[in-house]
């Protein structure tokens, strides 16, 4: 399978997208067909940055809100490679990278993988998807407990103090105490 997976990726996609760029440049030419590509490049770079930005933000919001960022987390994950496809050359990639920036599309194909991972996952035993802390979505898998906090929490920071020590200073005496303030 993954043979096969390669295959697809570097030969038969590369084809595909050769055939979509001449029959485009056939259609409207070789010039508007470059200028479009490399619009698309640039539009997709700004769209997967601003998407990227407001997922790091969704993203720091659910970690201080004490909930697990599952979402944001594939939101992320889904922009970088939406952002990587729209960069690379070509149509049929760009297609697949805008679907995976914008967040109506980017939301169906989130679905559509944890449907998946419902019903594939927990019979192959591939992963768990888990919802909240101790918590887990329908058919994702054995129940894990939350963790019991091993120390409380300290109400206090641990603040220092060093001062240099020249070269020619004396040797400390083991025995001695080695603050000569206190």
């Amino acid at each position: 399978m993954p043979v096969l997976l390669l295959f697809f990726l570097f030969v038969v996609v590369p084809i595909a997208e050769l055939y979509v760029i001449i029959q485009v440049g056939q259609a409207i030419g070789i010039v508007p067909t470059l200028v479009l590509l490399l619009a698309d490049g640039f539009l997709g770079a700004a769209l997967a940055r601003s998407q990227g930005r407001a997922a790091w933000r969704r993203f720091n919001e659910a970690l201080a809100a004490k909930r697990v960022p599952a979402k944001e987390a594939y939101d992320g994950a889904a922009i970088v490679f939406g952002g990587a496809l729209l960069l690379s050359p070509g149509f049929i990639t760009d297609v697949l990278g805008l679907s995976l920036l914008l967040p109506p599309t980017r939301a169906l194909l989130r679905r559509a993988l944890m449907r998946t991972a419902r019903t594939v996952g927990p019979a192959r035993g591939a992963f768990f998807v888990f919802d909240r802390v101790g918590g887990r979505q329908p058919g994702s898998g054995p129940t894990v407990p939350p963790r019991a906090p091993t120390q409380a929490p300290r109400e206090y920071d641990v603040e220092g103090s060093a001062r240099e020590i020249p070269d020619d200073a004396p040797e400390l005496d083991p025995g001695r105490d080695r603050d000569p303030d206190a």
